[in-house]
Order: C-alpha cells, then sequence, then structure tokens
C-alpha cells in the first residue's frame, strides 16, 4: 500500500482499512482481524441493546461501542445522551482491557455520569446497575482486564 495516500470507502471519507482484532487495535494489512461493525446502521433501541450485549459478551466492547455510537447519532434529542454514556461505557471498558487504566476510568466515569439521569430504566437498561458497575471497575483498574468476564449486564 502506498503510505502517502490514505484509505477511503467507496464516499471518498478517509476510513482505516487495515484488520482490527477484537478490542480494535489495528493489525498489519494481510492479518486476520475480527470483523468490523458496519457504520450508520440505524437499529430500533431493543436491537442496539440486544446486539451490544451479545458483543460485550462475546468480549469485544470496541465493537459494542460502535453500535451504541450508531444508536446515539440516530437517537432522538432528548434519548442522546443516554446512548452515548452507553458508548462511553463500552469504550472505557476496551481501554481498560487494553490495559489503560487512566483512560479507562475517565471513560467508565463520564459515561456513568452522562447515563445517571436516565435512572427511570428507558427500554429496560439497568442505568442504575450500570452506574454502580462503571464506577466500581473504575476504582479498581489496576491493569488489563478480561472485556467479556467483566462485561456489564445493559438490562441487569
Amino acid at each position: 500500500m502506498d503510505s502517502t495516500r490514505r484509505d477511503r470507502d467507496e464516499e471518498g471519507r478517509a476510513r482505516n482499512a487495515r484488520p482490527r482484532d477484537g478490542l480494535g487495535r489495528p493489525l498489519p494489512y494481510g492479518a486476520e482481524g475480527v470483523e468490523r461493525q458496519p457504520e450508520g446502521v440505524v437499529r430500533t433501541p431493543d436491537e442496539s441493546v440486544r446486539e451490544a450485549q451479545r458483543l460485550l459478551d462475546s468480549g469485544m466492547p470496541f465493537h459494542a461501542h460502535e453500535v451504541l455510537e450508531d444508536a446515539w447519532k440516530s437517537a432522538p434529542e432528548e434519548e442522546r445522551e443516554l446512548w452515548r454514556g452507553l458508548a462511553q461505557l463500552a469504550v472505557g471498558l476496551t481501554h481498560a482491557a487494553r490495559g489503560n487504566t487512566a483512560g479507562g476510568a475517565r471513560l467508565l466515569l463520564r459515561g456513568a455520569d452522562r447515563i445517571a439521569p436516565y435512572a427511570h430504566r428507558p427500554h429496560g437498561i439497568d442505568v442504575a446497575g450500570l452506574v454502580a458497575w462503571a464506577r466500581s471497575l473504575a476504582e479498581r483498574l489496576d491493569g488489563p482486564v478480561d472485556p467479556s468476564a467483566r462485561a456489564p449486564r445493559l438490562r441487569g
């Protein structure tokens, strides 16, 4: 690949085409990676929660973050901060699994603060449980974590 040219998608937007591992880290060109989540998929809230939970349970919080990011971008205005916070929890777990304890803790706490106002359990999401999970994990991070073993339950 010519190092002076950037990878582009069909619309001409810059996209890194390098394969990725299960935590979203780039691998060398030609390596076998984990299939990426398609971007811009509009799902129902229930579909978003189910798919994100499947990915979290599979130890792929980076991919769950992408699903939750799509939900954030397509959500009605009054729910955007909920989905944005959920995406931050998933990417916080990603950083924790990669061993970035400071960054992981920051994102977990930021996500917890962002979703806390939604305690009324929109779409059955266990906001109180997720806030407690994120704050507890952030306090105890001292090295890489197993993302599937530490995966939260989005619906309790």
